[in-house]
Order: structure tokens, then sequence, then C-alpha cells
């Protein structure tokens, strides 16, 4: 298949599925985007791509055809609730041996609580909130359809995504707390743009069954992230809490974050993958460092 001619499809056509549908475009190259809403729809569509709009939970698929020797983005993420991967696992089952390659988007959050150790790769998976083990299920599952019809995947576990126009900004001015430097967990991120490169570059180049953890190698505390975050947008650092006190002013969801504490390491990916990030820290992805050259 020429270059031109690849059948590129990114479905859960977000965010970052825009940003890598930007980097075909800028090849010349069509990628079709696959969304459940109208915003997404809008916004794909203002940026040139091609759209198709349905419903993965409905059932709503194109025919199989389609997928022929297809290149796919897995972004959509799992239904909300329980430790299974449906979504994935239905849209698998619908197109069989169509595609070629499947390039997922999973989470760090499989590695579970590591207790701020340094991690690869070869760590153990033991998650333990349900987000996290629906996105375990998510890669048993295309492991699985992997091994029955000899499709291609690869694996990218993804820590927290950011860059300047997606940052916890109106947490920052409603002045949440967060918990005091010395009890807070290690946290681990990745510039969008950054990420949107790492997927296409597995597309094109990774082993078939290859996992990497696609993140920029230096992690933080999150009270570090929140307080660099506020000093970027001239935003008063956030009250600092115990763990006590977090206990009974904090959400399930964000309690839940505090649970777990990793340093995720990412040489497999530079190594392996010949990557070169743009921004290898939070400061450089927010322009923070003087004479900071992203180019």
């Amino acid at each position: 298949m020429s270059k031109l001619n690849q059948n590129v499809w990114i479905m859960g056509c977000g965010d970052i599925g825009r940003r890598v549908g930007r980097l075909y475009q800028n090849e010349g190259v069509k990628a079709i985007g696959w969304v459940r809403g109208e915003e997404s729809l809008r916004l794909g569509l203002e940026q040139g791509l091609a759209m198709r709009k349905g419903d993965v939970d409905q059932g709503s698929f194109f025919p199989i055809f389609a997928l022929d020797e297809a290149l796919v983005y897995w972004f959509m993420p799992p239904q909300p609730t329980g430790e299974t991967d449906d979504r994935i696992r239905r849209f698998l089952k619908g197109v069989d041996a169509a595609p070629q390659r499947v390039v997922l988007i999973s989470t760090t959050g499989v590695y579970g609580d590591c207790e701020g150790r340094w991690i690869d790769e070869s760590e153990p998976l033991k998650p333990a909130a349900a987000r996290a083990k629906r996105r375990a299920d998510a890669e048993n599952t295309v492991q699985e359809w992997a091994a029955r019809f000899g499709g291609e995947i690869v694996i990218l576990r993804v820590p927290g995504i950011y860059a300047p126009d997606r940052l916890p900004l109106e947490r920052l001015q409603r002045g949440e707390p967060v918990l005091r430097a010395e009890e807070a967990p290690w946290t681990n991120r990745i510039h969008a743009d950054d990420l949107a490169l790492i997927c296409k570059r597995a597309m094109e180049a990774a082993p078939a069954g290859a996992v990497y953890n696609a993140t920029d190698g230096h992690p933080s505390t999150m009270t570090d992230y929140f307080n660099t975050v506020a000093d970027y947008a001239g935003l008063p650092r956030p009250p600092q809490v115990s763990m006590e006190e977090a206990q009974m002013s904090m959400s399930a969801g964000m309690l839940s974050y505090l649970q777990e504490s990793r340093r995720i390491r990412n040489d497999k990916l530079l190594t392996e993958l010949g990557i070169r990030l743009q921004y290898p820290s939070l400061a450089a992805g927010l322009g923070m460092l003087e004479g900071q050259d992203s180019d």
C-alpha cells in the first residue's frame, strides 16, 4: 500500500486524534476520524479531517471492508463503569481480521501502586482502580485478537496528558487543595504533541506486539505539577492539606490517584523507536525554560 493510499482510521478522534490526523494531513494522507459527539465531529471537520459519526455502544458500524488492511488508532476510552472494556471488545468482534495494525492507547495506571519506584515495561500489571482494570482488559483483548487473526498491535501506556491548552486551570482558580508536598505521590506525564508523534511512530515502526511507556521520563510529584502550572498561569499556588484532611475534602476520583505512586522510565520508547521528544519535561512543555528551543 503506497503512503498516499494508506487506509487510516482514528477511532475516538478527540484532541489527540486530531493531532495525529494533522500529522497525516501534513504528509498529504487522508485519515478518517470516528467520533460519537457533535462537538468532536465539528472540530474534526473544521480541521479538514474526513469524519464519521456513530455510537459503538449502540452497534453503529461501517461495512467491514472499510477496515481492510487498515491502520487503526484506538483512542476511544472504555465505558465509565465495570472492569472490562466492552467497546473495544465489540469493535474487534465486528471487524474480525480486517485491520492490518491497531495502536492502542492504554494507561500507566495498569501498573498500580509502585511505591514511588522507577519502573519500566517489565513491571507486572496490578491495576487497582476500576478505570485501570478496564484498560488492562483492553490490552488483553487486543492481544487475543492479534493471536487469533494474525493482526499487528502496539500498546502505548500513557500517563497524564498536558499541553498549554489542556491544563487544570479551573481547578486552580477554584483554589482546590492538593496534598502537602512531603506526602504527595510521584506522577508522570506527556505533552499532547509528543504523544501524537509517538502514536504515529508506533504505527509506522514498532515491532508487532510491542508495548511502550509513552511518558516524558521526567516525573514529579502531583503537588509539584499543580504548583508549576499555577506559576505558569500566574495563579496562586493551591493550598496544601494532609492526607487525613484530603480524605474529608477531596473527591473519590482524586483520592484514588493519590493512592498510587510510580516513576516511569521511557528508555525503550526513545531507543527502540528513535523518538526525540519535543518537550522532555513539564517546564519545557510550558515554555518555562530560558532560551528553550522546541524545534
